[in-house]
């Protein structure tokens, strides 16, 4: 087996698939085995060989038609949110420590989305980590009621270690949210440590393979070697907090794993919708229809043929651009960079674009097939992998809202040179039309807040944001092809 043929991620995944039952147990314990393989993917790999860490996201997509999105989703958990958040904010010795964790099958979560910031709530942290001069490390609690338990947590109730995402504070003062791996489970049986408490979500339509849990912080203690310090860390002598590089939030930094979950996951549908037309297709090339006369194949069906040559191509100018977003995003990943605002951008319309268009092209193959779609094992009755592309690493729609945003902002500011502003002669149309619709809200009631006055535009805040996913794909597609030599000077 080479470094990148990712051999043992499709062994696992087959093992997987032919197991009568996909108990959470059981697949928590095969990720602990592919983890702690000797020549697996590594917790680093995603900043040291980030072409290999999606590579290996890419080839479990392959399998998410049988699988579901259970799997999966536990391995990016994994591999992107919870040891890639150590690799970017962790010290030398954090990342060293690592390694050790990898080869024990360490399995981890990430406790960032809480109770009152779901998917349609934007980036929200309640939680609190103080520090406590007098112990040398963290108190980290949830704060009254609910709103601040850690929700949805993927991996949540198997796993050993997490990077909990908590508001720092050092003598009263907030310093933002900071990452800290904490240890969950401690001794033999694994018992919780004390000032954790975890529940499960409940029966889900898909991947009950894959643990939900909604997790609790109550005077929880956390070692002051907890907080991943590469960028911010208390002074044990001064209890003074201390920034070790000017210009970086580590927030920026947790943002980054956001942004190649956006990446794997715009993958990960175009994958699953690819692999769905192909076994389709295949279906369908051998299904007859005894009236067709000559072209006597399901496949012959001129709407299912149109559909297969129109979905194919769009998977494929998909797949091109994700791929584009992903070299780019690799070189700042290799560099230890924040992407700019174009990359951010581009990787935002990536996520959108990809997995909206597989749902769409999912959902009109399902209509065309008839009684084949119904069936068990076709890859259709996994098609809610899908709807989990939807709404993991950044739902849709609020992705959509911060294209418009963005836009509308530089329009309001008339900042010509912004980076994200107004590109076209539809896209200025288009928040004009915003803003007329934000007046006449504030003329019918002076105590509108911003908020509303936004939402009574939220027609043309959306087209304006899928104005600006087609605009960009262009543009970098035409880049692309410029760079390639395929298109000429004159054209330019």
């Amino acid at each position: 087996m080479t470094r990148d043929d990712h051999a043992d991620v499709h062994a696992v995944a087959r093992a997987l698939a032919r197991a009568p039952k996909r108990a959470t147990r059981r697949t928590a314990k095969a990720l602990r085995a592919l983890v702690s393989r000797r020549g697996a993917l590594t917790f680093t790999d995603v900043e040291d060989d980030p072409a290999r860490f999606f590579a290996a996201h890419r080839a479990l997509a392959t399998h998410a038609t049988t699988l579901g999105p259970g799997f999966w989703i536990r391995f990016t958990v994994q591999y992107n949110l919870f040891a890639g958040t150590c690799a970017a904010l962790g010290t030398e010795a954090q990342r060293a420590r690592l390694e050790t964790l990898r080869r024990r099958g360490t399995l981890g979560c990430f406790c960032l989305t809480e109770r009152l910031a779901g998917v349609n709530s934007g980036l929200v942290v309640h939680t609190r980590a103080d520090w406590d001069g007098k112990t040398g490390g963290y108190v980290i609690n949830s704060g009254e009621g609910d709103g601040g338990t850690k929700n949805w947590i993927s991996q949540g109730l198997t796993a050993d270690a997490a990077v909990v995402v908590a508001n720092l504070f050092v003598k009263g003062r907030s310093f933002g949210p900071h990452g800290f791996l904490v240890t969950m489970r401690e001794g033999a049986f694994g018992r919780l440590a004390r000032g954790i408490t975890v529940g499960d979500m409940g029966l889900k339509t898909t991947g009950n393979d894959l643990d939900n849990a909604w997790v609790r912080f109550d005077d929880f203690r956390a070692p002051a070697e907890s907080l991943l310090a590469k960028y911010g860390d208390v002074d044990a002598s001064t209890g003074e907090y201390v920034a070790k590089k000017e210009g970086i939030r580590t927030m920026d930094m947790i943002g980054q794993r956001l942004f190649t979950g956006r990446v794997a996951v715009a993958q990960a549908a175009l994958t699953f919708v690819r692999r769905l037309f192909d076994d389709t297709k295949r279906y369908s090339d051998q299904k007859p229809c005894t009236m067709r006369g000559d072209s006597p194949a399901l496949t012959d069906v001129p709407q299912l043929r149109a559909l297969y040559d129109e979905g194919y191509a769009t998977i494929d100018r998909l797949d091109a651009y994700v791929k584009q977003c992903e070299n780019e995003l690799c070189q700042c990943l290799r560099r230890r960079e924040i992407p700019d605002a174009v990359l951010v951008q581009a990787i935002a319309v990536a996520k959108i674009k990809a997995v909206e268009g597989a749902i769409d092209l999912a959902f009109r193959l399902k209509q065309e097939v008839g009684s084949y779609a119904l069936m068990s094992g076709t890859g259709f009755d996994n098609t809610d992998f899908l709807q989990c592309c939807k709404f993991a690493e950044g739902d849709s729609r609020i992705l959509s809202q911060k294209l418009a945003r963005d836009c509308f902002g530089a329009f309001q500011r008339n900042d010509q040179r912004s980076a994200v502003g107004v590109k076209s002669e539809i896209e200025l149309d288009l928040c004009q039309r915003i803003d007329e619709h934000m007046r006449d809200a504030r003329e019918a009631n002076a105590n509108v807040s911003k908020i509303e006055a936004w939402d009574s535009a939220w027609r043309e805040v959306y087209r304006l944001a899928e104005v600006i996913c087609e605009r960009v794909m262009h543009e970098k597609s035409f880049a692309a092809a410029a760079a390639a030599g395929s298109v000429t000077r004159s054209k330019l």
